[in-house]
């Protein structure tokens, strides 16, 4: 029987990239995520929002295969990465998924390129000059090219954040995950995290990302996806979801949002 990395080469991927049917994911007694269905195509940009609580970030730790669903698919380029085929899929999603968390989680003890160099060698068995190429690259892409030896206590929280996205995209993903990336910055350094996104998304990169920037979705988002207690309340084009929302659970929200 073919591997699933095989098989890579005969997918199809100009429809749904990622895909969730029914997926539950419940800690003890409580139950997180109840019943998400979600498409998301090649190249598109889908922007979950809602209150803390609501299942988003859970919900992208069950697409890398962090958290596992208790029930429920999820299909990654048209193949199934849960059920049976979870072993194999892990490989599969640690090859295709980058994820950048609320955290930097960088390395203290590297500085900026090791930090970006050592998954490469890790995962992908990247010569070490070969990874140092592509991080030097990255970093160049990121703004960050003069800050090649610096450790992470040298670094702003934005410039933190920006190595922490080029880690991800030295994998050369095809599906990134950003987890509420900005929130723990200051906000003068937000911008310049929200500038490397838009940057990626022009460019093509399918990304699913959890934010309360508002201004972000309605610009860069193809789809907005409202969540709350643990189901998808609404979902559809940023001017739909956002400036003329169907439900009163959305309405109450954005309002909250907006004011501030």
């Amino acid at each position: 029987m073919a591997s699933m990395e095989t098989a890579q080469a005969a997918t199809v991927t100009d429809g749904a990239m990622v895909r969730l049917e029914g997926v539950h994911k419940r800690f003890g007694r409580l139950e997180v995520l109840r019943g998400i269905d979600l498409e998301i195509d090649k190249g598109q940009v889908v922007c979950l929002l809602g209150p803390s609580g609501s299942g988003k970030s859970t919900l992208l730790r069950c697409i890398n295969l962090l958290e596992p669903p208790n029930a429920g698919r999820i299909f990654l380029e048209g193949k199934e990465i849960t059920g049976k085929n979870a072993e194999e899929g892990a490989d599969f999603i640690r090859r295709r998924v980058g994820m950048v968390f609320q955290q930097f989680n960088l390395f203290e003890h590297k500085c900026a390129i090791d930090n970006i160099c050592l998954a490469q060698q890790k995962v992908l068995d990247r010569k070490p000059e070969e990874a140092r190429t592509k991080a030097k690259e990255l970093l160049m892409r990121v703004g960050l090219e003069d800050k090649v030896n610096e450790f992470p206590d040298r670094l702003s929280g934005g410039q933190q954040q920006r190595v922490a996205i080029a880690r991800a995209l030295a994998m050369d993903p095809h599906v990134m995950l950003f987890d509420e990336v900005t929130s723990a910055l200051d906000p003068e350094l937000v911008k310049e995290v929200l500038d490397v996104m838009r940057e990626l998304a022009h460019e093509g990169m399918t990304m699913i990302v959890v934010t309360h920037e508002i201004g972000f979705a309605r610009e860069v988002g193809d789809q907005v996806v409202f969540m709350d207690q643990g189901v998808v309340v609404e979902e559809g084009k940023p001017a739909q979801v956002l400036d003329n929302p169907r439900e009163e659970r959305t309405k109450k929200f954005l309002g909250l949002v907006l004011e501030h």
